[in-house]
């Protein structure tokens, strides 16, 4: 943290040009005896900066110097102080450390800065479920700490299956996959992936890391989801929908809906991807206004059966219950009959 400190003195100085260690002290929250030895640490490695002895005495950078290690846009120092705020997944240390800095941006910087700060809120439940404390895996911090030290860690590990295992790893990086963190490491074995909340021990060896030259957190990441989306959805159904329901689609299967052309009569071609054959009849059953699914035949039988049984279950209330009114909207009702035919459109 003590070049965290030296950088906000630097800023101090140049928004104040003159300070007192109590007054360094105060600001950063640290010991007046720890203030000058920061000061006198700046001054021995060649910064421009000179303490004045007795009543008015200080410090001050030579001839009114001008310091800016950062070199930050007012832009730069917005997006800089948005990680301090509320909506941060920056650990409690960093969002310390970026307040205190806040107060030493030369004023033009400071009121946006701060007001960045506290702009946003992330709420990352959805309307209806259920609130989850999302609290950091025990480990997270002794493993970002050897990512960054490049240091191998001896690795307690218990997989899904609960099998217990013990392996010394490469850290390369962490990575947040919405409420889950995850080790992207180098093994025996090759790259690996590691849930942190399933690490039972982290252990630095004091080994450096053997870190592959064209190594690339982003990119690996990007391949590693993409494997694991492909192998938690390895089935396909290919289909056709009307422009209006491929909205509806996205909605409810994100990425697992590949768009592609249209077709002579106005609908688009689509492939959704899903766990198995039965999965992907029950999630498509409810787009039958707008989805025909063309393949595989599977899947279509599994529709059949799905329409089926739901006819079973409710054509013989239509005589019991009165018709269903529906306000707000001049479409009418569909039966089920018309719901359930092979519609063409």
């Amino acid at each position: 943290m003590r070049a965290d400190r030296l950088m906000a003195i630097l800023l101090l100085l140049q928004q104040r040009e003159h300070v007192t260690a109590a007054e360094v002290a105060r600001e950063l929250e640290i010991s007046e005896r720890t203030a000058r030895r920061d000061l006198d640490a700046l001054a021995m490695a060649g910064v421009p900066v000179y303490s004045l002895q007795g009543r008015g005495g200080g410090w001050r950078l030579v001839g009114g110097a001008r310091t800016d290690l950062s070199g930050l846009t007012a832009g730069e120092a917005r997006a800089l102080f948005l990680a301090a705020g509320p909506a941060s997944a920056a650990a409690p240390a960093v969002r310390t450390a970026l307040r205190k800095l806040v107060r030493a941006l030369p004023e033009p910087f400071r009121a946006q800065a701060e007001a960045a700060a506290s702009s946003l809120v992330l709420d990352p439940q959805r309307w209806g479920a259920g609130r989850i404390e999302a609290r950091p895996p025990r480990f997270l911090d002794d493993l970002q700490d050897a990512v960054i030290r490049g240091v191998q860690v001896r690795l307690g590990y218990v997989d899904t299956a609960g099998a217990a295992t013990e392996r010394t790893v490469h850290p390369l990086g962490i990575v947040a996959k919405g409420p889950s963190w995850y080790l992207v490491a180098g093994t025996a074995a090759g790259r690996r992936t590691f849930r942190i909340d399933r690490v039972s021990s982290a252990a630095p060896t004091g080994d450096p890391v053997h870190r592959p030259g064209d190594f690339d957190l982003a990119a690996s990441w990007r391949e590693i989801a993409d494997e694991v989306d492909r192998r938690r959805t390895p089935q396909q159904a290919q289909g056709v929908c009307t422009p209006y329901g491929i909205g509806k689609l996205r909605l409810s299967i994100g990425d697992r809906l590949d768009v592609g052309g249209a077709t002579a009569d106005g609908r688009i071609e689509v492939v959704i991807r899903g766990h198995n054959e039965y999965a992907l009849a029950g999630e498509l059953a409810g787009f039958v206004e707008w989805l025909e699914v063309t393949g595989p035949p599977g899947v279509r039988d599994h529709l059949i059966a799905i329409g089926t049984a739901l006819v079973e279950r409710y054509a013989s209330h239509r005589m019991e219950s009165p018709p269903a009114v529906r306000t707000g909207t001049s479409a009418p009702l569909r039966s089920v009959d018309a719901l359930t035919r092979n519609r063409r459109w």
